[in-house]
């Protein structure tokens, strides 16, 4: 009996969340970008807001170092043990496997041991400075959906600037300075994220907070970006909802967590004491074990899949839509303005699918496959869509109510009202015919 009650409930659940999809059953997933839905006319396309999932993003870039013969090993050199600097018996041999450091390794399994790294030349030109820029492109945007960490081998730098590219690394930005001693190396007073607020989430700091030299347990240094989530979300990211809603209508901050390119400009390496020792210039190297970067591609919330070919990421862009961000409506789409699809309202968002162009409509306005008459809009010989009385444009696409002057928030007369209410009604209907759960 309890088996059978069990099974029962188990078949609901399946049977409801087939049916309440794609609602996302976490908010802002946006992981479907049109379903077929049943109205009283018959079956037609719903659109709505969709993007690609989070991943790892190391997996597909490509990395640069300036200056290009930096990494040790090419002469060979010996260089301190990280633990004991002045155990200066190891050894970097670019042409030795075991030995050899290549930047790679910054990227690879981070399960081995002993654990891989890359690793520059070391300080054996002090007192000229001893500066490396690493460069991560993509050669596509990408939205950064989780804290940046690098994990430092050597002790972490004294000083470094983290930069970011939205153009292809043609121009550069600050994203955060790090720093012993932000005044002397920066001219800028330290703070931490957690000085922020929501008003000044786009603050470009200084922080001294992960700058240490050798003598330290910990390796890692953070770009925090969920914390800056939190600002608007809360604390557990609990509230996606706000936080989707401040992406969607603040492009500032929209950007912020947009790249192209990333660079990390190594100053200084750290030195643990005021003073270089000269005479132990073999302890003194950049070393970095693991960088990670989550994000996902920026498709204008206009494609769910991401691919990569020919080292090359593109979106596979819906709602008729192209481009490598699916950034402009496909030819033959041009009846209005390309739009960046929105994350609002949640859950499903607005596709801001591009419709036919009035030049090429003809005498197929629509069809039963992808000019479907929308929010119940039904096709009268392919030539023109009928609409419902609160709908109007080509594909009865618009409410008339914003062309008349603005819709009122409490009409419930919005694209996704009704359909935002069946799922409940029908869980609700579904979960009264159950019966209570016996344990």
């Amino acid at each position: 009996m309890y088996l059978s009650r069990f099974l029962s409930i188990h078949a609901l659940w399946v049977t409801v969340s087939s049916v309440m999809q794609p609602y996302p059953l976490v908010w802002g997933h946006y992981d479907v970008c049109k379903t077929q839905i049943y109205t009283e006319e018959g079956k037609v396309w719903d659109y709505m807001a969709c993007q690609p999932e989070s991943t790892d993003m190391t997996k597909y870039l490509k990395v640069r170092l300036d200056p290009p013969d930096i990494t040790c090993g090419d002469p060979p050199e010996t260089f301190c043990a990280m633990g004991n600097p002045y155990m200066c018996n190891n050894e970097c041999d670019a042409s030795t496997p075991e030995l050899a450091h290549p930047p790679e390794l910054m990227f690879d399994f981070e399960g081995r041991h002993p654990s891989t790294f890359w690793q520059s030349a070391t300080w054996k030109d002090y007192p000229k400075p001893l500066q490396v820029n690493i460069t991560l492109s993509w050669s596509k945007t990408i939205e950064l959906t989780d804290n940046i960490v690098i994990t430092f081998e050597s002790g972490r730098p004294d000083q470094m600037i983290l930069e970011k590219s939205l153009d292809y690394g043609r121009t550069w930005q600050p994203y955060q300075y790090y720093a012993t001693d932000c005044l002397d190396a920066f001219h800028m007073d330290p703070k931490s994220v957690k000085d922020l607020s929501q008003h000044t989430v786009l603050e470009i700091i200084c922080t001294e907070e992960y700058s240490t030299g050798y003598m330290t347990n910990s390796k890692i240094i953070h770009f925090e970006i969920k914390d800056r989530f939190a600002f608007f979300a809360g604390p557990w990211l609990r509230n996606m909802a706000s936080l989707y809603g401040q992406l969607d209508t603040t492009k500032k901050l929209r950007d912020f967590f947009t790249v192209t390119d990333l660079r990390i400009r190594l100053l200084r390496p750290a030195v643990g004491e005021i003073y270089v020792d000269e005479l132990h210039l073999a302890r003194y190297f950049y070393a970095i074990s693991d960088i990670k970067v989550h994000g996902r591609c920026k498709c204008n919330l206009h494609a769910t899949v991401c691919v990569y070919d020919n080292s090359k990421l593109t979106c596979e862009c819906e709602h008729n839509t192209t481009g490598p961000d699916c950034g402009k409506c496909k030819k033959n789409y041009q009846g209005r303005p390309w739009s960046p699809g929105s994350y609002l309202p949640i859950p499903k968002g607005t596709a801001n699918t591009c419709i036919p162009s009035i030049s090429s409509i003809g005498t197929n306005v629509c069809d039963n496959e992808l000019l479907h008459c929308q929010n119940g809009g039904t096709c009268h010989n392919n030539v023109r869509c009928l609409c419902p009385a609160a709908y109007t444009g080509v594909l009865c696409e618009k409410l008339r109510c914003e062309e008349a002057g603005g819709c009122g928030s409490g009409s419930g007369s919005g694209p996704g009202a009704s359909a935002l209410r069946r799922p409940a009604l029908l869980v609700t209907a579904l979960l009264a015919t159950a019966g209570p759960l016996v344990i």
